[in-house]
């Protein structure tokens, strides 16, 4: 079987990494339908060892190290040199990326290089006839294509959307063997990072992979009543997210906004509070496993994809379902 390459998270920081994210784990799942998944490590030298057993259990048959001192001060250019490197060792069917904001930028430079079709946000890949077919959920999730990339010089460089392959609950068995590949970042053509001010997250699972998603729209009403999101995401362990509306009123953050202008989410379970559900915000989630809605206007959009929906006063309706929530874990 042919191998597929996975970026192994999207490497900025020099910082050797005690744990792998959910993200990389749901593209070696996504890799296991196409080929032998094959982890590419970009990072500071000794990483990839440091993580070759984890990488293994999640399935990873092999491991290339691109490691290099300048991974860590120079944005999205030692990704796609590691990639192509690994690349032109591997000779891989497809190589898969994350669809988050980074690895967008780094497929597009990567298919480029590569001379290989991109297959952008997929939701689901399959090997047909040899070619990569994924499946995209498009037109703001009113409809579902699959579509292949031509033929081309180079492997299919694919973007795949966070939570949208199931993890193996037992892990793999593999004792990946490491491989060096030579990266070279050009200072000429690299952008080199200053300073990081990195916006703050809290403890709470990351948005763009939690499992849960508990988000708040303009019926939340100001910013000190998202303590009642707050509240109920807590008590699912999930993360807290926010409508454009909700944001444009200055309740949450940006970094926390939902939808087509925001983050892309599809969690397994989302839940709507006071979230009227404008397509715009519908293309960001509609993909979700489960949703559930509360909302006082019975003819709110957002029911129209709801799985499960409650027509009431969030601030009522939320807090006995939060209480309901921590009474069944203790």
């Amino acid at each position: 079987m042919a191998q597929v390459l996975v970026l192994v998270d999207a490497t900025t920081s020099a910082t050797v990494p005690t744990t792998i994210g959910k993200l990389t784990a749901e593209l070696l799942a996504a890799g296991a339908r196409l080929g032998e998944p094959a982890a590419v490590v970009v990072g500071a030298p000794g990483t990839a060892a440091a993580l070759a057993p984890a990488l293994g259990a999640l399935g990873a048959t092999a491991v290339y190290a691109a490691e290099a001192d300048e991974v860590g001060t120079h944005l999205i250019t030692p990704e796609v040199a590691g990639l192509a490197a690994a690349a032109a060792v591997a000779d891989p069917i497809a190589v898969l990326v994350p669809a988050t904001v980074t690895g967008r930028e780094i497929a597009g430079r990567l298919a480029v290089r590569l001379g290989g079709g991109l297959l952008a946000d997929s939701v689901d890949l399959e090997l047909a006839d040899g070619q990569v077919v994924a499946t995209q959920s498009v037109f703001g999730g009113e409809y579902t294509v699959r579509w292949a990339a031509s033929q081309s010089a180079g492997p299919a460089v694919v973007t795949v959307r966070p939570n949208s392959f199931p993890v193996p609950d037992e892990p793999a068995a593999a004792s990946p063997e490491v491989t060096t590949v030579e990266l070279v970042v050009d200072p000429a053509t690299a952008t080199k990072v200053l300073a990081e001010h990195p916006e703050p997250v809290g403890d709470r699972p990351e948005l763009g992979a939690a499992s849960v998603v508990v988000s708040g729209g303009r019926g939340v009403g100001s910013a000190e009543n998202f303590a009642v999101v707050e509240e109920l995401a807590d008590a699912l362990g999930g993360a807290v997210g926010a409508s454009r509306a909700a944001v444009d009123s200055g309740y949450y953050p940006p970094q926390f906004q939902v939808g087509q202008t925001g983050t892309t989410v599809a969690p397994q379970l989302y839940v709507a509070l006071g979230i009227s559900g404008a397509i715009q915000h519908r293309a960001g989630m509609q993909s979700s496993k489960t949703i559930v809605a509360v909302n006082k206007d019975a003819d709110a959009p957002i029911f129209e994809i709801a799985d499960l929906g409650v027509v009431g006063d969030l601030f009522t309706v939320v807090p006995q379902l939060a209480e309901a929530v921590k009474a069944r874990q203790a």
